[in-house]
């Protein structure tokens, strides 16, 4: 079969190049323009974001057992993929140019992969300059490949795939090949899937969250769905960012697996969220499908013609405040963002340790519109363990790990709901960010009174009395409602739906 090695070898092959001739190479090639601070603006196209259904794992002894193959994860043979490599990287060969980048996820002191990467696109090799860290030094790491190409013409009768597209994973081979989307959030999403499969067996809870830490270094992790405000709510003034999206967790602490962000842009503001508006206007940030003016003078973040899944990325050095070492003590609370698409849920409860785990085990949220492919309004939605797209293995191995760190630890677990109340989506409204801000900044400063809560009677959640800064009137769902009525009955049909898929997900 062959192989990356010979793959370097080829005759116009741009070896971990400086992000200045990337940028040059992918306006040259028609793969994104300039915007008007020196941003490089790219397009992908009809995909702009992620293909749920052509996530496929191979079929072998290293995933036969532990796969969660029930999760929207499509099983391929090994001869299937065997083919499948030979095609693409003969495809690679015959390219033009192609372009490396040797990078790293996670951390030497807890657990990482080297990664070496390959693909046609300059664009997407400078994305993962970004996204995912140095190359490790004098360190023998395990290697992960990327094969990465957007444009090779997959027919799926010949690979029998659901469509052209495909994000597949070997872990024998250690080997991961995108095909049929530029979508730069599949580069990502594959890595952390990976490593989501990998960390559970060295007593690592891999975490689809933020975090950060306050100026006692007290860290605080921050799990959600993308939309629910991972990126907005650990990037904030008085805090330093150790990382905005997905993390480990052991007996050792938090850790960062990358070296940059990838926040949604739509409505990004720097009166709302300055830290990410400056990261992601300034020369070399990385912008994809933002709308830019005809003269390229203005960016309008408030469009969605084109989506609103729109992204920025960006390395941590960007962002003033930050943990250098990217990396934290145990948390002393963790929140779990839930945009509440019913608009019944608090803005803000007290879990209890069973509570933590149930909640968890469910990840309710809404998916919100353009975070996947042909999502144009918010959805209810169950994703185990706030992710279960990159989840590769099942609830109960994550739930577990998190159990017996948060015991051990005694973290405290947080509900937030950042999305809806007085009312369901297109009836109620959603929650201020200035809301959500004030009350996370008022349990990071420990100005919470935990015992001065009151009970909710339908999902018997710990709601505290008062917070500095936050209308009583909002913190008890029910009283936002005009229609007392239509509020329990939406409340009820909500806490049912959790029973009943704790049932389907511990059975």
């Amino acid at each position: 079969m062959p192989s990356i090695n010979e793959l370097v070898k080829h005759k116009n092959i741009y070896k971990n190049s400086h992000k200045s001739e990337l940028m040059e190479k992918a306006i040259k090639n028609n793969e994104g323009v300039l915007g008007p601070h020196g941003e490089l603006i790219v397009y992908t196209g009809s995909h702009t974001g992620r293909s749920a259904n052509d996530k496929y794992v191979v079929m072998n002894e290293a995933s036969k057992e532990n796969i969660w193959w029930e999760n929207n994860i499509n099983e391929m043979s090994e001869s299937t993929f065997a083919r499948l490599t030979t095609d693409v990287i003969t495809y690679l060969e015959s390219q033009r140019e192609l372009y490396f980048t040797e990078r790293s996820i996670g951390a030497v002191s807890q657990f990482a992969l080297g990664i070496e990467f390959i693909s046609t696109h300059a664009s997407t090799a400078f994305f993962t300059q970004y996204i995912f860290k140095n190359s490790i030094i004098g360190q023998s790491l395990t290697n992960f490949k990327i094969y990465h190409a957007p444009n090779f013409e997959l027919n799926p009768k010949i690979y029998d795939t659901n469509s052209s597209t495909v994000i597949v994973s070997c872990f024998k081979t250690k080997t991961t090949i995108i095909v049929g989307t530029l979508y730069a959030g599949e580069v990502k999403k594959s890595m952390f899937s990976v490593m989501n499969f990998l960390t559970p067996d060295h007593g690592i809870l891999p975490m689809h969250s933020g975090a950060n830490q306050n100026p006692k270094n007290e860290s605080f992790v921050f799990f959600g769905l993308s939309g629910t405000g991972k990126t907005t709510l650990s990037t904030d003034e008085g805090v330093q960012l150790i990382g905005d999206d997905e993390h480990g967790l052991s007996d050792k602490g938090v850790f960062n697996f990358e070296g940059g962000c990838y926040a949604k842009t739509f409505k990004l503001a720097a009166s709302t969220e300055p830290e990410i508006y400056a990261a992601s206007t300034r020369f070399s940030s990385f912008l994809e499908n933002v709308k830019i003016n005809d003269d390229r003078s203005e960016l309008d973040f408030s469009d969605d013609s084109i989506t609103e899944n729109g992204r920025s990325s960006y390395p941590l050095s960007f962002i003033e405040n930050r943990a250098i070492s990217a990396e934290g003590f145990i948390p002393k609370d963790i929140f779990y963002l839930s945009a509440d698409a019913f608009g019944v849920l608090p803005p803000v409860s007290l879990l209890t340790p069973e509570q933590a785990i149930d909640y968890f085990v469910l990840g309710y949220s809404a998916k919100l519109a353009g975070t996947e492919v042909d999502i144009k309004t918010p959805q209810a939605t169950f994703s185990a363990c706030f992710g279960a797209p990159f989840m590769l293995r099942r609830p109960q191995v994550y739930s577990a790990l998190l159990k017996k760190l948060m015991m051990n630890h005694k973290i405290n677990v947080w509900l937030i709901n950042t999305g809806w109340f007085g009312g369901p989506y297109g009836t109620g409204k959603r929650f201020p960010l200035k809301t959500t801000r004030a009350i996370i900044r008022q349990i990071q400063d420990n100005k919470v009174n935990i015992s001065d809560f009151v009970m909710d009677e339908i999902f018997n959640l710990k709601i505290p009395k008062t917070i500095e800064g936050v209308e009583s009137s909002l913190l008890i769902s029910q009283n936002a409602w005009e229609d007392k009525v239509a509020y329990q009955k939406a409340a009820t049909q909500l806490s049912a739906s959790f029973n009943q898929q704790l049932i389907k997900l511990k059975s």
